[in-house]
């Protein structure tokens, strides 16, 4: 039997109320394969945590972690008890960076079942690859000074190694799709990291002769995304700009709550992380109407990712069989609670086994 170690991570807010029911799925998908056995270990690290310990995780917490095959994470924050930039940079950064997790995948397509708020969506199906260590997301910079002399200083760092490596890995990915790669950049405007990282995509382009490419300034490719998304395969892009695009698939998909995200080590020295793209939620906590979809499609990126692509196939395959079915949460125009639609995609999988 196959055993898979995953260390739970509930978080915050809906995160432990999503992660909840999308374990429950996950057992219900290691019944029906029988030669596949996942064990859980959950720390409890959130903002509620950082309230009594001062810390978002704690200083071993990676050493707790890096043993596991995966990290599974919910949904972390909560402004009314801790600052943002402390629970993000105090958990999820923390472990992206510590984990060497370089690369961040978030795909976009028109669920069936769901209705896009585009008027024509085309059946769009695209994936955003985002470089997930460096860039405007660096922490170089710093403040002097004091009241209207006060200058703040944030330095986008790129090197050739970490623009190189996104851009490979989303060559790599258009070649099992349909072969097309848009590159988002803005060097009209930004003079010395986008021409760096326009030509670092033309070196890399030139290994990939049967690939399509497009190099696309950002502000036009995120009008692109509203009129036209099915003409689009596999969009490489920097942290902050693939952060922004990534917003703006979920919302053409009908709703934040349903979009998946991974973070993947690909040196094989540390597990990669996977976690949805919503937040904490906290004006909707306890009312059990929180969208499971987005932890669960998660869960099938983690299962693809561990060797499982077939059990992951169907399990996005049956998410959207019960969207048909009009088994949906509020917030893509359905009255189904939290547990209600996960009872129903753990009834069909089990139709299914």
């Amino acid at each position: 039997m196959k055993k898979c170690e995953i260390s739970v991570i509930p978080g915050d807010g809906i995160g432990t109320e999503v992660m909840t029911e999308t374990l429950r799925v996950l057992d219900t998908l290691s019944e029906i394969h029988g030669g596949l056995h996942f064990e859980y270990k959950e720390y409890p690290w959130s903002c509620k945590y950082y309230l009594e310990h001062g810390v978002m995780m704690p200083a071993d917490g990676l050493k707790q972690l890096e043993q596991s095959d995966a990290v599974f994470l919910g949904a972390v924050g909560d402004p009314k008890l801790v600052a943002d930039h402390i629970s993000l940079w105090g958990l999820l950064v923390t472990i992206r960076r510590g984990f060497e997790q370089v690369i961040n995948v978030r795909p976009a397509k028109q669920m069936k079942g769901i209705t896009s708020p585009l008027v024509n969506p085309n059946e769009f199906d695209f994936i955003v690859v985002r470089e997930n260590s460096e860039g405007e997301y660096s922490e170089v910079g710093g403040r002097i000074h004091s009241g209207e002399d006060e200058i703040a200083i944030q330095n986008a760092v790129f090197t050739r190694k970490g623009t190189s490596r996104v851009m490979k890995y989303a060559f790599e990915l258009a070649n099992t799709r349909k072969g097309h790669v848009t590159s988002a950049t803005k060097s009209n405007g930004i003079v010395h990291s986008m021409p760096f990282w326009d030509e670092v995509f033309q070196d890399v382009s030139t290994k990939y002769d049967e690939i399509q490419t497009q190099s696309i300034h950002i502000d036009a490719l995120s009008a692109f995304l509203v009129s036209k998304p099915h003409t689009l395969d596999v969009i490489v892009a920097s942290n902050l700009f693939g952060d922004i695009l990534t917003d703006i698939g979920a919302s053409i998909m009908g709703s934040i709550g349903i979009a998946p995200a991974a973070n993947i080590n690909i040196n094989g020295k540390f597990p990669s992380m996977f976690e949805p793209v919503h937040g904490s939620a906290p004006d909707i906590v306890g009312k059990g109407i929180a969208n499971p979809i987005g932890q669960i499609w998660t869960g099938k990126m983690m299962l693809d990712h561990l060797g499982e692509r077939e059990l992951g196939t169907l399990l996005l395959d049956t998410i959207e069989e019960v969207l048909q079915d009009g088994i949906k949460t509020p917030d893509i125009g359905g009255t189904a609670s939290t547990t209600e639609l996960t009872n129903h995609i753990i009834n069909r999988l089990k139709l299914q086994a």
